[in-house]
């Protein structure tokens, strides 16, 4: 299960998509996923595949905070224990079970952890900002044909923006195609913050890279908070889930949703069709690609990958 991408916290969903009494199936890197709320509206996930004949409990029905199996009726709760087997009121309840994931609600975002059945050593973890009172999130979710490290790549790399983006994000920096460009790149617990200069001067805004699949770029002037929010999540080796968010402390009314999604909407198409271009579809070992100097931080994160994901998987044994 997860393979590549098997233990680490990701958002799934926006958390406006799961409605109370409803399922929301997503697939994360090739593992099926299904997400439900409890009576107290709580989110849950479980792998989605009934413990009993192996059908998809995103096609069955929520009924009190417990999802219900499509197929026999199996009842299972946010934990994945089984709370009911219709037919059998002998059945050992204790003894059945599917697999759960766990599960958190943060920055109107849906995460889990891909491991099944274990307590995360971590807890997921978004900007500050995203979190301080008076601060509005509107976001939107697309669909694209890329591995997920090409989309990651992409939203790190600082060179492409007055190319791919000259007429958006890249635009006063289209104005000095010849000026040299240094990035400087600082570690923190939780990922990578790069800033850049041309020709010496610091240029405004700073990007950072929140481990493994989430990007934040700060544009926001003085006491302007803007802030776009890129996750990547792995659908399965040729698409990925492009959670775009937009956090703003001004026009914060929920009117100005539309007005904000278009902009990230637009900035998104602007790469889209560069990263599904790119081949291989994955990316490569760094010397498998030619790099110069202003990759560095490209290169970092490729590097954190094939050190840490490629070849991860989370376990499927389902014995209990």
């Amino acid at each position: 299960m997860f393979e590549d991408f098997a233990h680490v916290w990701t958002p799934v969903a926006l958390g406006e998509e799961l409605k109370p009494d409803t399922t929301l199936a997503v697939q994360v890197a090739g593992t099926p996923v299904v997400l439900f709320r409890d009576r107290a509206g709580r989110a849950s996930a479980l792998v989605d595949r009934c413990p009993h004949r192996g059908v998809k409990l995103s096609l069955g029905t929520v009924k009190d905070g417990c999802i219900q199996c499509p197929f026999h009726g199996w009842r299972l709760d946010g934990a994945g224990k089984v709370c009911a087997v219709p037919w059998n009121p002998d059945a050992r309840l204790a003894t059945l079970a599917g697999r759960s994931l766990a599960t958190r609600e943060l920055a109107g975002m849906l995460w889990i952890y891909t491991a099944p059945d274990v307590v995360p050593p971590s807890e997921p973890t978004v900007h500050e900002s995203l979190l301080a009172p008076g601060v509005r999130v509107s976001a939107l979710t697309l669909t694209w044909d890329a591995h997920w490290t090409r989309a990651m790549e992409n939203m790190l790399d600082w060179p492409h923006l007055p190319f791919v983006h000259r007429s958006t994000i890249g635009r006063a920096m289209a104005k000095r195609p010849d000026a040299r460009m240094d990035i400087t790149h600082e570690a923190h617990p939780w990922g990578m913050h790069t800033t850049i200069a041309l020709d010496g001067e610091p240029q405004h805004g700073s990007l950072d890279l929140r481990w493994p699949n989430q990007m934040n770029l700060h544009v926001g002037r003085d006491a302007r908070l803007m802030m776009m929010i890129v996750a990547c999540v792995p659908i399965d080796d040729g698409h990925t889930r492009m959670i775009l968010a937009m956090a703003r402390n001004y026009l914060t009314s929920r009117v100005w949703d539309w007005a904000f999604n278009l902009s990230t909407r637009r900035i998104a198409a602007e790469d889209r069709a560069i990263v599904e271009s790119s081949y291989p579809v994955k990316v490569p070992l760094p010397a498998e690609e030619q790099s110069v100097r202003t990759d560095a931080a490209t290169l970092l994160f490729r590097k954190r990958y094939f050190a840490e994901l490629a070849g991860s998987r989370a376990s499927t044994d389902t014995a209990r």
